[in-house]
């Protein structure tokens, strides 16, 4: 593949890309969505970006909203861990720890959508995208850490219980459920500008809303029943959803780093794709994996089969891998069939073809 002709996504001033072809200083930029060069078959190949827009989605959205949601929970956070402290609660201490890993967690998040969005560069020919992977990542560990405390609080308290006033936790962990429920709503707010990062901070919220209701039900038990246990048996409820949080974060966004297939997309059927395109008899080198979370990436090279144009078939390889998979970032290089060729082998000295003798043995007189 000739660098000249390699294609290169630049951003434009919309924060969308465009393709620039790097033929000299006047190079020229364009917002195709397919394209090929045209050449020899076996020396092509077409690049399909779709829609530049896929790629940058309204960034601006979900930061404001990370933002909005940081403040709220921070805001909280302080008020629930004093009340937690004075009142001598592990499940309103465990809902305040879950609070501040939210908080860790959406500080992350727009640390990270920040340098996401910066432009690409030559060094980073796919910008900055992995550092809302990152983030996340970061954030599943925080909230297995934070899990792991609330397990070894729960198990001391259940041994030596303590007194707990059950009507401060009560009142704090409902109110901390509507600071919950006001974030949560926040970071779902809207149709469109939703990434890995938005949909990892409104899970730290979602089961921090549950660590809240495990709370107020704490308080309840103990009011009703004088059962002081309940707090420590609710803590450990909390930490197990914390828990479950923080490895499902870990496990999606560890796909992504080691550079997996992504979930959503079948390799068998996407095989069957490339397979069905007419002009394709072969192909080789399939890679899938994503850049970040909605960004699909695909290479493949395909054999050509005779009588077909290796511009064409990339074309149409492209196509329908969009048209079937949503697959839009596809770069295709198809290549000759190498045919098989007899070689004639023969002895030194031997008769070369067309009965002249071998140079050295022509003698004279």
């Amino acid at each position: 593949m000739s660098r000249a002709g390699a294609a290169m996504e630049v951003p434009d001033e919309h924060g969308g890309v465009a393709h620039e072809h790097p033929h000299g200083r006047g190079a020229r930029r364009d917002e195709g969505h397919e394209h090929g060069h045209h050449g020899a078959p076996g020396h092509d190949h077409d690049h399909d970006h779709g829609d530049p827009r896929h790629h940058h989605d309204h960034r601006g959205a979900p930061l404001r909203r990370l933002i909005a949601a940081f403040a709220l929970t921070t805001s909280f956070l302080v008020v629930e861990a004093a009340v937690g402290w004075w009142s001598k609660s592990l499940a309103l201490l465990a809902d305040a720890g879950h609070m501040l890993a939210d908080a860790a967690a959406l500080g992350l998040a727009i640390i990270a959508q920040r340098i996401a969005a910066q432009a690409r560069t030559r060094a980073r020919t796919y910008g900055f995208r992995r550092a809302e992977v990152l983030a996340a990542f970061a954030n599943g560990i925080a909230l297995a850490l934070t899990a792991i405390w609330i397990f070894i609080e729960a198990a001391h308290r259940w041994r030596a219980p303590q007194a707990v006033h059950a009507e401060a936790l009560a009142i704090t962990a409902a109110l901390g459920l509507l600071v919950n429920v006001a974030a949560a709503l926040l970071l779902s707010t809207g149709e469109r500008g939703h990434n890995i990062n938005t949909r990892a901070a409104l899970a730290h919220v979602l089961s921090d809303a549950l660590g809240s209701v495990g709370a107020m039900a704490a308080g309840v038990l103990i009011l009703a029943f004088g059962w002081t246990r309940a707090d420590p048996v609710i803590s450990a409820v909390i930490g197990a959803l914390v828990l479950w949080g923080g490895w499902r974060l870990v496990r999606d966004t560890s796909r992504v780093l080691m550079e997996g297939s992504p979930i959503e997309i079948d390799l068998a059927h996407v095989e069957d794709t490339i397979r069905s395109v007419p002009g394709v008899i072969d192909f080789h080198d399939l890679h899938v994996w994503s850049i970040s979370d909605g960004f699909n990436v695909l290479t493949v090279h395909v054999v050509l089969a005779k009588g077909h144009h290796g511009t064409d078939v990339a074309a149409a390889v492209n196509r329908r891998l969009r048209e079937r998979h949503a697959l839009t970032h596809c770069t295709i290089q198809p290549e000759p069939l190498q045919e098989e060729r007899l070689v004639t082998l023969r002895r030194p000295g031997a008769a070369a073809p067309g009965g002249d003798a071998p140079v050295g043995d022509r003698g004279g007189g």
